[in-house]
């Protein structure tokens, strides 16, 4: 069953996605997201895996009309992973989505200081999700979010693009 519903949502997940962005056009004109690199006391990353889109992300989302960068972190955090900060979360980049669109920018913060009493169960848009050590990441975790941990934790140079 697994593998059946990875091949429809590789072939349905271009399609959604332009949908999604041709939406976010016509209402936004440019597109905000953040993700969030939560690292626990161990500096495992908490990934997501989407129930539209194949891979492992950053938890994250976009920025509503009116709701600042840091506050829709938070409030994605909570949404996909029942995260709560206990700190201060620190600006990582802002980089440009290209090949989601022009438009797409993505700014990213470091999580250190969080409560998660327990991981949130499946639901309609996060069907998995877990702490994972950086030098064993899930074979499918998304190479924007493999070069946004090299950044983070591996001091590799920012770029631009998500990639």
């Amino acid at each position: 069953m697994g593998d059946r519903l990875n091949r429809i949502r590789r072939k349905c997940e271009p399609l959604l996605r332009r949908v999604l962005h041709a939406y976010f056009l016509l209402v936004r004109g440019m597109t905000l997201g953040v993700r969030a690199v939560v690292l626990d006391a161990d500096n495992r990353v908490f990934l997501v895996k989407h129930s539209y889109v194949a891979g492992w992300h950053l938890p994250g989302g976009g920025v509503d009309l009116g709701e600042g960068m840091e506050q829709a972190m938070r409030r994605e955090l909570k949404e996909e992973g029942d995260i709560d900060l206990t700190g201060e979360a620190a600006l990582h980049g802002i980089f440009l989505n290209s090949h989601v669109s022009r438009r797409d920018h993505v700014a990213v913060y470091v999580v250190r200081h969080f409560k998660q009493d327990r991981p949130p169960a499946p639901n309609r848009e996060i069907v998995e999700c877990g702490f994972f050590p950086a030098d064993a990441l899930p074979e499918d975790t998304t190479p924007g979010t493999r070069q946004r941990l090299a950044e983070v934790l591996g001091g590799s140079p920012l770029t631009a693009t998500w990639r």
